[in-house]
């Protein structure tokens, strides 16, 4: 029985890229940093696509998903189940009450 070889789909093939390139890291004073940032913010892009696109190479056209992640470990989820009266185990309810504070936030600044 022969193997007959199929071609990767696209994605693969882009995923395969992406691997390979290097991620470099700039040392800048926070100034510079804050103002690199400010500017993607304004221009809604990530840090990452700014430097891109002030350094004058490509820019990916993603899809824009309005989202703000946060890394949460399990003591994370303990504390908050405490300030919520919740069981830690209660995570989806947790992430309710965590969307409504920062909801909260917003609304009062």
């Amino acid at each position: 029985m022969t193997k007959t070889k199929h071609p990767l789909p696209e994605t693969w093939l882009q995923n395969q890229k992406a691997a390979k390139a290097t991620q470099v890291a700039f040392d800048l004073d926070e100034k510079f940093q804050y103002q690199i940032r400010k500017a993607a913010l304004d221009a809604n892009r990530s840090p990452s696509d700014q430097i891109r696109s002030i350094l004058g190479l490509p820019v990916a056209k993603r899809p824009t998903r309005p989202r703000l992640t946060v890394s949460l470990s399990p003591e994370d989820y303990v504390r908050l189940a405490e300030k919520y009266g919740l069981s830690a185990d209660c995570q989806l309810e947790i992430k309710k009450r965590v969307l409504e504070d920062l909801v909260n936030f917003v609304s009062e600044n």
